[in-house]
């Protein structure tokens, strides 16, 4: 069990943030661990190539067996959306003294072994240091940024914008119950039930605030390894079987009738926010034909737009919503 205690004045910090360096380091467990989130595969088997011809034994070094990965490959963020070349820096900055205890805290707990290639670079830990954060960074622009991250990003913003909403509508307790059946929050403590570990650990959070970052590479709820770090806790994100690929909605037959095919799968698409670049790859179109179809949706009043960073989230209005045959209740 890991028990964060939060008082008022924690509770009004608890903030939202995704965090692209935390999305490249977890995606790793897709290599070592490829079964484990089966929603994810057939996007990252068509990464496969490119995956191996990087680094790649020291990326898959960086997992555990027990798909544990060394807490300063996913810093805390600093911001909603930080920049991943930002994080990365936040990586190399390590203190080269503090790599081999940050690696044997992932491995040595559960009678592993450090892997060879990281026990072998251990006798200079800075040039190892600058080869991790090298290989993360060659991963990330030659695997994930090209064409995953943008498709992940827009989950991720539509994601963060559920949540907010759940947060001002139903408040603190509706919110953690609804990020992850591991999470309960009483009496001013957020417990989070770890099988996989005989640990009883309890942190008062004490103003560093509690940062919650969505991800597409945990089945549950999960913290950082060590105690030491500011609270940060990983859920898994909403709308993550949407990257499995196009799958277009089946809308009422009256709907398409009413609407016309395009526009009537958009609306039922629309149950969350999502992005223009979301919607065009789910629906196997172009971005400009989601904008052209979303445009008449807004003026007819059966969609809503909203800002998000910098993109624009769409979502059903409570017309949009009625027309679908989902009305809203309360």
């Amino acid at each position: 069990m890991h028990r964060f205690k939060l008082d008022l004045a924690d509770l009004a910090t608890t903030w939202f943030a995704c965090s692209p360096i935390q999305e490249a380091a977890l995606s790793l467990r897709m290599w070592t661990h490829p079964g484990h989130l089966p929603l994810q595969s057939a996007a990252f088997e068509r990464l496969r190539p490119a995956f191996e011809r990087l680094d790649s034994a020291l990326l898959l070094s960086l997992v555990g067996a027990n798909r544990w990965i060394p807490d300063f490959l996913t810093p805390r963020p600093t911001s909603p959306w930080p920049d991943f070349r930002t994080e990365l820096a936040a990586v190399r900055a390590l203190p080269p003294d503090r790599l081999r205890p940050e690696l044997e805290q992932t491995f040595l707990p559960h009678h592993r072994p450090l892997p060879p290639v990281l026990a072998a670079g251990l006798s200079d830990p800075e040039r190892l240091l600058a080869r991790i954060a090298d290989a993360l960074e060659e991963y990330w622009e030659r695997c994930l940024a090209p064409g995953w991250w943008p498709r992940a990003r827009a989950v991720l913003e539509a994601d963060l914008v559920y949540r907010s909403r759940v947060l001002a509508q139903q408040g603190a307790a509706a919110l953690f119950a609804d990020l992850d059946h591991r999470l309960r929050w009483t009496d001013g403590v957020l417990s989070i039930d770890r099988p996989w570990t005989n640990w009883d650990d309890e942190i008062t959070v004490d103003g560093r605030g509690l940062v919650l970052v969505p991800t597409f590479f945990a089945r549950g709820a999960v913290t950082m390894i060590s105690n030491d770090r500011a609270p940060q806790i990983s859920y898994p994100a909403r709308g993550r079987a949407g990257m499995t690929g196009p799958r277009p909605p089946v809308a009422p037959r009256a709907l398409e009738q009413l609407l016309g095919a395009p526009k009537a799968r958009l609306l039922a698409l629309l149950a969350e926010p999502a992005s223009t670049t979301d919607l065009a790859y789910r629906l196997g179109v172009t971005p400009g034909a989601i904008s052209q179809h979303l445009a008449v949706l807004h003026r007819t009043g059966l969609v809503t737009r909203a800002r998000h960073g910098r993109s624009v989230l769409y979502g059903r209005s409570p017309l949009g919503d009625e027309l679908s045959g989902h009305p809203r209740r309360g």
